[in-house]
């Protein structure tokens, strides 16, 4: 099986493109910092990985402001020039902006 389901940041996006087929495509860049287990032991993990999102999924990847972190699930398949991974943008859940309570003044 070939899933990837990373929570990270949208740190580089470029412009809308179109693929042969007429699909919008959008590349872009994710980085992730974080703590993992590994063998029973906390460990730092920092990356940036290139992603590229095509058809339906294009247009929430391009309102999504840069800074913004979520929740990118989908696959990985060799980079265009066939050096490397790129991470197929399938699913995205932004992460939920902070909210900014208002406090009422006392009365």
């Amino acid at each position: 099986m070939n899933r990837l389901v990373l929570s990270a940041t949208l740190v580089e996006r470029g412009a809308t493109r179109y693929t042969p087929a007429g699909l919008p495509a959008i590349d872009c860049q994710l980085q992730h910092a974080g703590t993992v287990t590994e063998d029973g032991q906390p460990r730092q993990v920092s990356l940036e990985i290139k992603a590229l999102a095509i058809g339906a999924m294009a247009q929430p990847l391009a309102a999504l402001a840069l800074g913004s972190t979520g929740l990118f699930g989908g696959f990985l398949g060799s980079a265009r020039n066939g050096r490397g991974l790129l991470f197929h943008i399938t699913e995205l859940t932004p992460d939920a902006p902070p909210s900014s309570e208002s406090h009422s003044p006392a009365v």
